[in-house]
């Protein structure tokens, strides 16, 4: 069979791109990555695995190349007791604020600080303002770009076989001045990260009955909000003007 230009027997589309099984093993991480909250009691993350992972997460696309986010490793077991504490007091107020479903949240596993290996947080960092680049209209990309950087971070650790689980339940205020953040930095993730028993093949709110993910087809529009893509078979390829 014929090859045009750039078209490779593997699939692929361009002589840039990464072998066919080398492109598996990424989607496969992409697919297998989940949102941790069980892990080992009394397992360790060996430090250069652990340099290995912040490496991948400060290897991020930032907007500017503003690099916003900075990364708090916690190894005090006060301070991993307080933060721990401060999400516990966020709890009930989750709950209060879902209503009819907040009893049902309660009885959610939704971290596992006292139990993980390795406990990081991720904030922004105090001098963002002064970047401008990208961010005139859309202030909010410091906060997608330190997303980028988390994402890389749970992808690595889920290549090396260790969860990871993002915990948002806490404000933000009493977290910066826990761990005597300077004014203008806020923290916008706890991770915690680890060995875990094991990788389900679903997300843990699906398991837990909370809530269930919603295929791709809901989320892609064609030209306008919410108008279909046209996928009748034979259609001709969109012109574009040069």
């Amino acid at each position: 069979m014929a090859f045009s230009p750039g078209e490779h027997s593997d699939g692929a589309v361009s002589e840039h791109a990464f072998s066919s099984q080398d492109r598996r093993v990424v989607y496969r991480v992409i697919a297998e990555r989940r949102d941790m909250r069980r892990f080992v009691p009394g397992s360790e993350v060996p430090e250069e695995v652990l340099a290995r992972l912040l490496q991948a997460a400060h290897a991020a696309p930032s907007v500017g190349l503003m690099q916003p986010w900075r990364f708090i490793r916690i190894t005090d077991d006060a301070l991993r007791r307080g933060i721990h504490a401060l999400v516990n007091e966020e709890r009930p107020r989750t709950a209060d604020a879902l209503g009819p479903r907040g009893a049902e949240f309660l009885r959610l596993k939704v971290e596992g600080i006292l139990e993980c290996a390795e406990l990081l947080v991720v904030a922004l960092a105090d001098d963002r303002d002064m970047h401008i680049f990208g961010r005139r209209t859309l202030p909010q990309m410091d906060l997608a770009s330190v997303s980028c950087a988390i994402q890389n971070l749970w992808l690595a650790a889920r290549a090396e076989g260790l969860g990871v689980g993002w915990v948002s339940l806490f404000d933000p205020r009493p977290l910066a001045e826990l761990l005597g953040m300077p004014a203008g930095a806020e923290p916008v993730a706890i991770l915690c990260l680890g060995p875990v028993p094991e990788f389900p093949d679903r997300p843990a709110l699906e398991i837990d009955g909370w809530t269930h993910a919603r295929p791709l087809s809901e989320f892609v529009s064609e030209n306008r909000w919410d108008q279909p893509p046209d996928t009748r078979p034979g259609r001709p390829a969109q012109s574009r003007s040069v």
